[in-house]
């Protein structure tokens, strides 16, 4: 389980039906731009990965690594390949090369994968080292993490 602060508004699944049309990603993972079910509060935390902060507690208990692929929602999973399911042989991280790529520019599922699975395929302790450098500029940018 990882933990999250709340950013959307309360029935944000219920909206969500309302808004699939709009998906920009390819694959089993929602994303719009201008989300309406995210709050004001809500697309501070998100644009500088803030909402993510939380999760540190999930390291510490060590159900989730500082580096490594991102945790997948219940949902997201119903829809993944069998080849995308690799992801999940390894513990999630809180950053991870996705967040570092450019995350706003990466809209298909499957390339997000690929670079999980380049990272899990090439994985030393200076590849993390390098994604956790990585990850500060992206994260005061809002670009990235």
């Amino acid at each position: 389980n990882s933990w999250k602060f709340r950013t959307m508004v309360p029935k944000a699944d219920d909206i969500k039906i309302n808004l699939s049309d709009k998906n920009e990603m390819v694959g089993p993972v929602f994303k719009i731009e201008n989300d309406p079910r995210i709050t004001k509060v809500g697309r501070f935390l998100r644009k500088y990965s803030l909402d993510e902060s939380i999760q540190f507690v999930s390291v510490i208990k060590g159900d989730m690594s500082l580096v490594g692929p991102r945790p997948a929602g219940s949902i997201e999973l119903e829809g993944y390949k069998e080849w995308q399911k690799r992801r999940l042989s390894v513990m999630p991280g809180l950053t991870g090369p996705w967040q570092v790529s450019g995350r706003n520019k990466i809209n298909h599922f499957d390339d997000w994968v690929k670079l999980d699975l380049e990272y899990i395929d090439n994985w030393s302790l200076w590849l993390d080292i390098k994604i956790l450098f990585k990850t500060i500029p992206a994260a005061l940018s809002g670009t990235g993490m």
